[in-house]
């Protein structure tokens, strides 16, 4: 499938384009470090969250410890800078089946969807590493900007809805991150514009999971909070943020 018959239903869910000014600021030589940077550390946290909405609603403890396990390594080369990130290829993988738990209401099609996105999001995360050698770019620290928390600030604090809400979210992250790697793919060098348009197919899809499990999950009709969250996000992604980031909003006119 060509990428543009991908972003077609990515487009029409989300409220906005990103701005002109974000694209040409995020392909300037000098910001090279801080889109990968960032990239790397979305990869893992989109790792991080799909797996907390698993041990928080879908399983039993055996396999929340499994989970944790399985992230381990990614986390230790990012927060403790131990490890070598060549080792990571060999590290994702599962060492035992997750079971829902009993009274889970949710169940095994939460478990699979996030499952399988885990997986993909630390192979990309592995990706990243290997273009960042490849460019001799140094892993460093940077601060979050506000585009998720944005978004999760608005979440309902009773369930099912806080569940709903925070899938909701997730939707609009990867799609979001789907339409940027777009954007970005002509203006970089061969190899950095093929691994964005790599990465659309499976980011494609991750958003569209996100959106029929929160409506399977929902007793209520989630098109209402759908809109709701989207006018976040767009105005996160259009008004004017100091903050350059993969996921920042337009960059802010600095005047002296």
């Amino acid at each position: 499938m060509p990428h543009s018959e991908l972003l077609a239903p990515i487009n029409n869910f989300l409220l906005c384009e990103t701005p002109n000014e974000w694209v040409d600021e995020a392909v300037k030589k000098e910001n090279l470090s801080v889109i990968l940077i960032d990239h790397l550390i979305c990869e893992l946290k989109a790792a991080q969250s799909a797996m907390f909405l698993i041990r928080k609603y879908a399983v039993d403890k055996d396999s929340s410890d499994a989970l944790l396990e399985w992230l381990k390594p990614f986390e230790t080369l990012i927060y403790k800078r131990e490890g070598n990130w060549r080792d990571l290829a060999a590290k994702n993988k599962l060492t035992k089946s997750i079971i829902p738990k009993s009274n889970s209401p949710y169940g095994q099609e939460l478990i699979d969807k996030m499952v399988m996105l885990i997986k993909e999001e630390l192979h990309h995360f592995y990706q990243v590493l290997e273009i960042m050698d490849e460019y001799g770019i140094e892993y460093r620290s940077i601060t979050p900007c506000r585009y998720a928390k944005g978004m999760l600030r608005n979440v309902k604090t009773f369930e099912p809805n806080a569940l709903v809400d925070k899938l909701i979210v997730g939707a609009y992250i990867e799609a979001r991150s789907c339409e940027r790697f777009a954007k970005l793919a002509p203006h970089v060098d061969k190899r950095l514009g093929d691994f964005y348009i790599s990465l659309l197919r499976s980011e494609a899809r991750h958003y569209q999971d996100y959106l029929t499990l929160a409506q399977e999950i929902a007793d209520f009709d989630i098109t209402e909070r759908v809109e709701f969250f989207g006018k976040i996000e767009a105005d996160l992604i259009t008004s004017p943020d100091e903050d350059f980031k993969f996921h920042s909003g337009a960059p802010a006119l600095v005047t002296n």
